[in-house]
């Protein structure tokens, strides 16, 4: 895959990735309030919809770093090589946690002709699956600024983007970094403080979007371009005298 491919590719997943996050939480059944377990086993389409939304988000978020791989190894091998350790692990603890979104709606079913004994129990039961699938996304979310970290760095080192594209990528890391902190110290869920990812959401859709339209920068000679033979003139011959 050349370097324009490379770019296409890597807009194109920044936006199924935001697109369908967005659009896995809008379809899924609300998780707020004291019947939220009959929610989910009363709207099971939705509930499937929805995670399978956020099961193509969680792929396309390994996919980013996978496909900048052969841009970054260039300039950076060991930012390029972070950068899919991190994102990929980010996509296995959003996994964990649409497993915990799937796994309400079967406890939320058997509620619904349980006892109240063991409609306790099965309340107790969702509570841990909530609060696994905060923390989990809690993880990805920190798995995520470390690997967006490392490859802003390197856009910032190599200039494949303009800096001033990358800089803000690092700047709303950063912010998302303190977010996240802000929510383990507090104990609350990932999305008690919305207007802190909101930096990181448009930087990333006006990257994808120079990604698509610019490409990346070149940085350097390439393995797969042809190496063009060096062509130097013919000796002088020496005349005998």
């Amino acid at each position: 895959m050349n370097d324009r491919n490379a770019a296409r590719l890597t807009g194109v997943l920044f936006i199924v990735a935001t697109a369908a996050n967005l659009l896995g939480a809008a379809v899924r059944p609300g998780l707020a309030g004291p019947d939220y377990l009959a929610r989910t086993a009363g709207e099971p389409e939705r509930m499937a919809a929805g995670a399978l939304l956020l099961i193509i988000a969680a792929f396309a978020c390994a996919g980013i770093a996978v496909a900048m791989y052969p841009v970054l190894r260039r300039t950076d091998p060991g930012a390029a090589l972070g950068s899919v350790v991190f994102r990929t692990l980010e996509a296995v603890m959003y996994l964990v946690a649409i497993a915990c979104l799937l796994s309400l709606g079967t406890v939320g079913g058997a509620s619904l002709t349980a006892s109240a004994t063991e409609t306790g129990v099965s309340g107790a039961i969702g509570g841990l699956l909530l609060s696994l699938r905060d923390d989990a996304a809690l993880v990805g979310v920190f798995a995520f600024c470390l690997g967006a970290c490392l490859y802003y760095l390197a856009f910032f080192r190599s200039r494949v983007v303009p800096r001033w594209l990358s800089g803000w990528g690092i700047l709303a890391v950063g912010i998302l970094t303190a977010m996240a902190v802000l929510v383990l110290l507090g104990d609350v869920p990932v999305t008690s403080y919305p207007l802190l990812g909101v930096p990181i959401f448009l930087q990333e859709i006006v990257l994808a979007v120079w990604l698509i339209v610019k490409g990346f920068s070149p940085v350097g000679h390439s393995a797969s371009e042809p190496v063009l033979p060096v062509v130097r003139p013919a000796a002088t011959p020496v005349t005998a005298r």
